[in-house]
C-alpha cells in the first residue's frame, strides 16, 4: 500500500537532493530505527482503544466519555501534526525525527500518570500531535537512504512497522493493560519509544542532504481543491473503521456477552483483516484510478450491516471485524495515491496530510459511536454512525474525484501525476 501511495512523494524528494556518493553505511539499521519508531506510534494509537473500558472504570467516567481521549490523539494528528510540519519546514529531517520521538515519549509517559480524564484527553492530544509528522519526515529519510528510484519501496517498509502494532502491538498492549492495568501499556509504550530514540540517534545519517524545504513550498499545496476533496472522502468513509475499532471491547463483552480475555483476540483478527486488505489492495491501487475504493468502501458498508444486525453472535462478530479491516485497508491505498498525486512536491507535508486524514475519520468514527451510545441505541449502534459516514464519503467520491481523469502537470520543471481539473 505505502509504496505506490508515497512513490510519487519520493521521487520528488530524490530530484530535490544531491546524494552523496557514497552508500549509507547501515540503510537496513536506519529503517529499522524508523519502523520501530512507527511501530511504537502505532500501539500507542491503537492499543488506547483495546484499554478504553479501562481508563474509563479507573477515570470513573462512561466510556462514550473515555472516548474524548481518543478523540483527542486523532485531533493531535490532525492539527498538531501539520502545525509541527510547517514550523519545523527548514529544519534538518534526523533532527525533526529525533525532536518527534522525544515529544512522543512525554506525551504517553504523562498519559500513564494521568489523574484524570482532563488531563488524560490533554496528553493524548499531545502524543497523537507526533504521528502525522513522524511519518511523513519518514519518508523523506527513507527515500534518501535507499537512494533514487527506490524511496517507495523503503518507506514501505518504514511502514511495515505499523502494519506490526496492528496485528501485535494493541493485542499485546491490550493484554499488558487488562493483566498490569492500563497506565502499564503506556508504560511500555514509553520503553519501545526509547528504543526507537536511541536506534534513531545511532542510525541516521547525519547530513545536510536532509535539510528542510521551503515553508513557502508547502503552504503551496494547501491551495489545491483536489487534495482537500480527497482529505474529506478519506475523513468521511474510513470513519467507519473506527466506530468499530474503537468500540471492540464493548462488542465482545457487553453485545456478545463474551469474557474480556477475548478481546486481544477480536483485535489480532481485526489487524490480520488489515495487513491482508493493505497487501491485496495496494496491488489494485497500482492498476485502477477508482477500483479499489469503490470496492472496499461498498465492501466496509456490508460488513457493518452484518455486525448491526447480528454482531451480538460471536460467530458473526469475529469474521465481520476481518472483513470490515480487509476491505478498509482495501480502499486506503487508492486514498493515497490519488491523494499523493495532487502534491508530490510537498513530500513531509503530503506524508503528514495522509495521516492527518486518516486520524480525522478516528476522531469522527468515535465521535459518531459515542453519539449513538449515548443516545441509548445499543453497543452495536455505532456501526450505523460509522455506516453513514462512509456512505456520505463514497457519494462524494463518486460525485467528484472520480469523474476526473489524471494527467501529467509541471511542477518545478518535473512532472507530477495529478488532476488538473480539481486543483
Amino acid at each position: 500500500m505505502h509504496q505506490r501511495a508515497y512513490d510519487s512523494q519520493c521521487v520528488a524528494e530524490e530530484k530535490r537532493h544531491t546524494f552523496a556518493t557514497s552508500p549509507i553505511r547501515n540503510p537496513r539499521l536506519t529503517l529499522f530505527a524508523l519502523a520501530l519508531g512507527t511501530f511504537a506510534i502505532g500501539a500507542g494509537e491503537f492499543g488506547s482503544n483495546g484499554v478504553i473500558q479501562l481508563f474509563a472504570a479507573d477515570l470513573d467516567v462512561s466510556v462514550p466519555v473515555a472516548t474524548y481521549a481518543i478523540t483527542a490523539y486523532a485531533l493531535g494528528v490532525m492539527v498538531g501534526s501539520p502545525a509541527i510540519t510547517l514550523l519545523a519546514a527548514r529544519v534538518n529531517r534526523r533532527t525533526l525525527l529525533l525532536g518527534l520521538i522525544g515529544l512522543f515519549v512525554v506525551g504517553n509517559g504523562l498519559s500513564a500518570l494521568a489523574p484524570d480524564i482532563t488531563l488524560f484527553v490533554v496528553f493524548r492530544f499531545v502524543a497523537g500531535s507526533v504521528q502525522g509528522a513522524f511519518f511523513g519526515a519518514g519518508a523523506v529519510v527513507a527515500a534518501y537512504v535507499y537512494g533514487p528510484g527506490k524511496g517507495g519501496k523503503a518507506f514501505a517498509t518504514v511502514m511495515g512497522g505499523l502494519t506490526v502494532a496492528t496485528i501485535a502491538g494493541s493485542p499485546l498492549g491490550t493484554f499488558i493493560g487488562q493483566h498490569a492495568g492500563w497506565r502499564a501499556l503506556y508504560g511500555t509504550v514509553v520503553a519501545v519509544g526509547l528504543l526507537a530514540g536511541a536506534a534513531l540517534l545511532a542510525w541516521l545519517p547525519r547530513t545536510d542532504d536532509l535539510r528542510g524545504s521551503s515553508l513557502t513550498g508547502e503552504l503551496g499545496v494547501l491551495r489545491r481543491r483536489g487534495v482537500w476533496l480527497m482529505v474529506t472522502v478519506a475523513a468521511l468513509g474510513i470513519s467507519s473503521i473506527f466506530a468499530v475499532y474503537t468500540f471492540i471491547g464493548p462488542f465482545v463483552t457487553d453485545a456478545a456477552l463474551r469474557d474480556a480475555s477475548l478481546i486481544p483476540v477480536a483485535l489480532t483478527v481485526f489487524g490480520l483483516g488489515m495487513a491482508v486488505g493493505n497487501h491485496v489492495g495496494g496491488r489494485i491501487a497500482d492498476r485502477y484510478e477508482n477500483r479499489g475504493l469503490l470496492l472496499g468502501y461498498g465492501g466496509v458498508l456490508g460488513f457493518l450491516a452484518l455486525i448491526g444486525v447480528a454482531g451480538d453472535s460471536l460467530v458473526v462478530l469475529l469474521p465481520c471485524l476481518f472483513g470490515v479491516g480487509a476491505t478498509m485497508m482495501f480502499a486506503i491505498p487508492t486514498i493515497q495515491v490519488r491523494l499523493t498525486a495532487f502534491a508530490p512536491d510537498a513530500p513531509t507535508l503530503m506524508g503528514t496530510l495522509n495521516l492527518a486524514a486518516l486520524n480525522l475519520a478516528n476522531c469522527l468514527g468515535a465521535i459518531g459511536g459515542a453519539i449513538a451510545l449515548d443516545a441509548e441505541w445499543g453497543t452495536l449502534s455505532t456501526v450505523w454512525a460509522g455506516f453513514a459516514l462512509t456512505t456520505a464519503g463514497l457519494l462524494l467520491y463518486v460525485t467528484t474525484v472520480a469523474r476526473v481523469k489524471r494527467g501529467p502537470v509541471p511542477v518545478r520543471g518535473a512532472l507530477r501525476v495529478g488532476v488538473s481539473e480539481a486543483d
